[in-house]
């Protein structure tokens, strides 16, 4: 049987959550830039839709921008620079544009605590899967 890896009931089984949000990326490959903006985001990397195909294994270069609130509901904005490696690429389904997944191979301590911030602040505890103590998470509305 395989498992249940639907975001939408809270059962994904992934090591790191991922979720749902647009956010400005652009993305540095060997001589050209790309900007275009994320579909999901996890603290191991990003998925994005881009006009050109990347080779799988491709190193880039990330920026990616963050919107936080601190601990006093003050709203601010960080960029987070960081290396990461195409994973995956893959037409999508118009056949126009390809999807590509992004694993962080390089993030500095810094960034790496802002993405898991923002990730965090979008994630809510799920009480109808938490038992034993397990912390589960699902997505939240917004």
């Amino acid at each position: 049987m395989l498992p249940n890896n639907n975001p939408a009931d809270g059962s994904e089984r992934r090591r790191h959550p991922r979720i749902f949000k647009k956010l400005p990326l652009k993305l540095k490959i060997n001589s050209f830039d790309l900007a275009t903006e994320t579909l999901n985001i996890s603290s191991s990397g990003v998925y994005c839709q881009v006009d050109k195909y990347i080779e799988p294994m491709t190193k880039v270069s990330i920026v990616l921008i963050l919107p936080l609130k601190l601990k006093n509901n003050t709203a601010v904005t960080k960029k987070v620079t960081c290396k990461g490696v195409v994973v995956r690429a893959e037409k999508n389904s118009a056949g126009d544009k390809f999807n590509i997944a992004i694993f962080f191979s390089d993030v500095p301590e810094a960034d790496a605590e802002n993405i898991n911030r923002y990730i965090e602040t979008h994630l809510q505890p799920n009480p109808i899967h938490n038992s034993g103590g397990i912390r589960r998470y699902s997505l939240g509305a917004n």
